[in-house]
């Protein structure tokens, strides 16, 4: 079980928006000690970014997407730019284990709030700064958001419809997957320094960029592109490695058809009524299939069309035919498999009420995918908690 896993581990989290804060709802989640500092007035950007918002009885609002990031946080207002501000957040640093920050190079610094400064004070400390170039580097002084390094980093040049189709032309994922990843990958590397501290005695600095993790999320289409040399083309549905493996339309909707080798090929083929499509010299291996796709997928299109998705789906369960669905956001919640797993619960705040959320995947033991963290919490919440927010 994971759940406590972090248990006694202090988290300083100066980070906004949601690469960071996704990093430090991870470590909340396996048990950490988690307080987040804002600005006493604004607080974390994303508490603006609605609708939609909770809203609680006395009028205050949540709005969701912060809500999606910054359960199990203490919440404590403080400006670094003041002597208050800055000593609180000393304070608060010598006794903690991880620091997580997302401010420009250099910003932290003016302050005394860096890394080097704070590891004088406490040498166990481990700090990760995250930026969107990086510490150095001729862009390293420049902000930077998701959608930017979408763009920059290569993911929406080859993530769209083809040329010469409808709506052809580059397109960004539906969420921010890069600062949904940064933040992965912050979780990883913040659980990774831990471990090295339990064998060094000593905390580390950890330099993450979004537009290093942008590179890094091209996978096997940043492979494609280093080994053939050619710029991977938007494929629309498709995969660029596998086929049949995209969206097909039937009698009365759209289904996916992930086929991910020829024996799976062959079983569609079979279901499809279609066995002679298996043994076709331009159909009968993956790598035939990808040359020749273009025919392929005509032949797909008119045959789905014939019958209706639960007669596919039927008979694709029955053959051990990978698809699935494409549901929409209430079909996903309402799904038994999903509901079963327990994907989506409700914690209590005293003013918001019923809050609802998303369980982390890694609590995926049964004992423990009842969330047991506090909700997220409102700007400034637990300053009287905290000394000496309140003298």
């Amino acid at each position: 079980m994971l759940k406590n896993a972090l248990s006694g581990i202090k988290v300083l989290d100066l980070s906004r928006i949601l690469a960071g804060p996704w990093c430090t709802q991870n470590l909340a989640d396996l048990g950490a000690d988690v307080t987040k500092v804002e600005h006493p007035d604004r607080g974390d950007d994303t508490r603006g970014w609605g609708p939609p918002y909770l809203e609680g009885e006395d009028g205050q609002k949540m709005s969701a997407y912060f809500a999606s990031c910054n359960r199990g946080k203490r919440s404590v207002g403080a400006d670094f730019s003041t002597a208050a501000g800055k000593d609180l957040i000393l304070s608060l640093a010598k006794e903690s284990d991880i620091l997580v920050e997302n401010y420009k190079p250099g910003t932290l610094v003016r302050y005394g709030l860096d890394y080097p400064t704070l590891a004088k004070e406490n040498p166990r400390l481990i700090y990760i700064s995250i930026t969107g170039f990086g510490q150095d580097g001729p862009m390293s002084d420049k902000p930077g958001y998701d959608y930017v390094f979408q763009g920059m980093g290569g993911l929406m040049s080859y993530t769209g419809h083809s040329d010469g189709m409808a709506g052809a032309g580059p397109l960004r994922t539906g969420v921010a997957v890069v600062d949904i990843t940064t933040g992965m990958y912050a979780t990883a590397a913040v659980l990774a320094a831990l471990y090295q501290r339990e064998r060094t005695g000593e905390g580390t600095f950890i330099d993450l960029a979004l537009l290093d993790v942008a590179v890094a999320l091209n996978a096997n289409q940043g492979a494609n592109y280093l080994i053939s040399g050619v710029n991977p083309p938007r494929s629309g549905n498709a995969h660029p490695n596998c086929a049949p493996y995209e969206v097909f339309r039937c009698a009365d909707g759209y289904l996916i058809l992930a086929i991910g080798n020829d024996s799976q090929f062959q079983r569609f083929c079979e279901v499809a009524g279609m066995p002679a499509w298996a043994k076709d010299a331009r159909f009968s291996t993956n790598s035939q299939r990808i040359a020749n796709l273009p025919a392929l997928r005509q032949l797909l299109e008119d045959v789905f069309v014939t019958r209706s998705r639960q007669s596919w789906s039927e008979s694709f369960d029955a053959a051990g035919v990978p698809w699935g669905p494409i549901n929409t956001l209430d079909q996903v919640f309402a799904h038994p498999q999903v509901q079963h797993r327990r994907m989506m619960q409700h914690v209590p705040h005293p003013v918001m009420g019923s809050v609802p959320l998303v369980r982390n995947p890694m609590l995926s033991d049964e004992k423990e995918r009842t969330l047991s963290v506090a909700a997220p919490p409102l700007l400034g919440e637990h300053d009287c908690s905290i000394a000496p927010v309140c003298d």
